[in-house]
């Protein structure tokens, strides 16, 4: 029997295997809990869902049955504390399986699940408590949760009830606690599919985070992240370096891989090692991986050649631009090639190298074909292929918004607004286009670097440092300059392994490594060495945060 979504997706393929002519069979009360999990409980009841392990070598594995079984259970508590359709439920539960019992459970109430890393502070929650009304938080026994929803209580009052989900806390109520009472059933509850489902609070370069709302149709775009990125299969084994509180994780374990009824990989970890990672993949015949350009710096400081690898077919990497010499050093050490993808937290995938172009070894890769994408200039108007733009995507001829896209900021309408002007969803990305289609990223462009009149992408200049064999990450970022309004700083951490008597003998060799690279007015003028570098809570390297504190030493002086 064909995979599930077939019957949600039909489309035509070109003589190279490029899917055209994609049209989504979308119902009006489509709810993916219902009519996915629970569809697959019922035709292929012990088909492996989810394959997790702990840090102590702990492994559960779970079949759609039970998936669907427990997320009935779930839901009965969430409606027996008050819990209903339109509620809004804040989840701070890291990677533990219990996070996919209740998100179903909470899809099937017709609650809005709010998604949240378990790095955000008191602050944050309370701010997002009040501002999108949060009446449930359930969050795991770990010490930095805990300590963080203890120092929010009396912030929010009792205005919120707090759960653990993992095990029993004093101080909070024990969600599933007597859950062998509860009963295994519950029945529709019945939604529409412009209902909203989840909302991520994600953060911008100044301001608070915004809250994106995401509606009932949002799994559906993710078949084509799955099958076509990921190369999940009926069947496979993904894996995703994702927590759960940020949306790559909706992206690479969840979605798309169940409509694919491919069974996902959660690895519960603290703090990544890589040879555990590596271990993973070989022990549970790891189909199709996909991670950060962070993780695969690390994995290739490993004897990758120890490794049993053969199960891997597919490697994809996503959240900053992929350093050449990285990928080059996977591939030439495993025989596998990564291709790379970018998307936002508003969107579903957007440009990727896919698995029907899988050759391309430079560029992010080709636009979605369930989205119309362009480049344009600030007026709106399209700009020729080989010149910088910013990334737009442009409604259907038919003016249908495609799937995937979010569909509000919440409580702001104004900046949704800002965004869809001039009839296109900017995503305030430079990019090139080239005469192939094939779109290399530049930077955000408040990234961008403005120096003596030049505009500078950083990522270019990145990617040089990082074949300096010295370094072992980079963010490039503009220093105020009163003579060039900005000049190039690289802010660096150093391989550790190797030893260094003189620090300033390291800068000059950098800086001759960059200057035989790199155009004269793309030189970093300032390097500054660091430990590590700043990071958001999805794992990327943040160039906003190391702005900030360079302007706060500014300010300082």
């Amino acid at each position: 029997m064909a995979e599930i979504y077939n019957e949600y997706l039909t489309m035509d393929f070109d003589d190279k295997g490029c899917p055209k002519n994609l049209k989504f069979n979308i119902k009006d009360n489509f709810n993916f809990a219902y009519d996915v999990v629970d569809e697959l409980a019922k035709r292929s009841p012990d088909k492996r869902a989810l394959i997790y392990q702990d840090v102590k070598g702990n492994v559960k594995e779970f079949s759609f049955s039970d998936i669907s079984r427990m997320s009935n259970k779930a839901a009965n508590i969430l409606s027996q504390n008050g819990v209903k359709k339109g509620d809004r439920v804040m989840l701070m539960m890291k990677r533990r399986y219990q996070y996919w019992f209740i998100t179903i459970a909470l899809h099937k109430l017709g609650a809005i699940t709010i998604p949240t890393s378990h790095m955000v502070t008191e602050k944050d929650v309370a701010d997002r408590v009040e501002c999108a009304g949060i009446n449930t938080i359930i969050g795991v026994a770990d010490p930095y949760v805990l300590d963080t929803l203890n120092k929010t209580k009396p912030l929010v009052g009792d205005k919120v009830k707090m759960y653990t989900a993992d095990k029993a806390v004093s101080g909070f109520d024990y969600f599933f606690e007597n859950v062998d009472s509860v009963s295994d059933k519950f029945d529709r509850v019945e939604n529409s599919i412009k209902d909203i489902m989840l909302l991520y609070f994600t953060s911008g370069t100044s301001g608070k985070p915004k809250g994106v709302e995401h509606d009932f149709s949002y799994p559906l775009a993710h078949i084509v992240t799955a099958k076509f990125w990921h190369g999940c299969k009926d069947g496979g084994v993904h894996f995703a370096i994702a927590d759960s509180g940020w949306a790559k994780s909706a992206w690479g374990k969840l979605y798309g891989q169940w409509f694919c009824e491919c069974a996902v990989v959660v690895y519960d970890f603290e703090n990544f090692i890589g040879h555990e990672t590596l271990a993973l993949l070989e022990n549970f015949k790891v189909t199709s991986f996909c991670a950060p350009p962070t993780i695969y710096k690390y994995l290739v400081r490993e004897k990758l050649e120890d490794y049993d690898l053969s199960n891997l077919e597919e490697l994809v990497t996503a959240g900053e631009k992929m350093p050449e010499a990285i990928a080059q050093n996977f591939e030439k050490r495993t025989g596998k090639h990564i291709r790379e993808g970018f998307g936002q937290t508003e969107t579903v995938l957007q440009l990727a190298s896919y698995t029907w172009c899988p050759d391309i070894k430079d560029g992010l890769g080709v636009a979605s074909p369930i989205y119309n994408i362009d480049v344009v200039d600030e007026l709106g108007n399209p700009v020729p292929n080989g010149e910088e733009g910013e990334l737009v995507i442009r409604p259907w001829i038919d003016g249908q918004i495609p799937i995937g896209i979010f569909t509000a900021y919440f409580n702001d309408a104004e900046l949704y607004k800002y965004v869809w002007r001039q009839g296109m969803y900017h995503t305030n990305d430079k990019v090139v286009r080239d005469i192939n289609g094939v779109f290399h990223y530049i930077a955000r462009a408040d990234d961008v670097i403005k120096s003596s009149g030049y505009r500078i992408g950083p990522a270019e200049v990145e990617e040089v440092l990082m074949k300096e064999p010295s370094v072992l990450e980079c963010a490039v970022t503009g220093y105020p300059s009163k003579n060039r309004g900005q000049v190039v700083k690289a802010t660096i951490v150093l391989k550790p392994e190797l030893k260094y008597t003189d620090i300033k003998n390291v800068e000059k060799e950098i800086k001759k490594f960059v200057q035989d690279r790199v155009a004269a007015y793309k030189m970093p003028r300032m390097i500054e060495f660091v430990e590590s570098l700043p990071k958001s809570t999805s794992g990327k390297i943040s160039r906003e945060l190391i702005r900030r504190m360079d302007l706060k030493k500014l300010n300082s002086i």
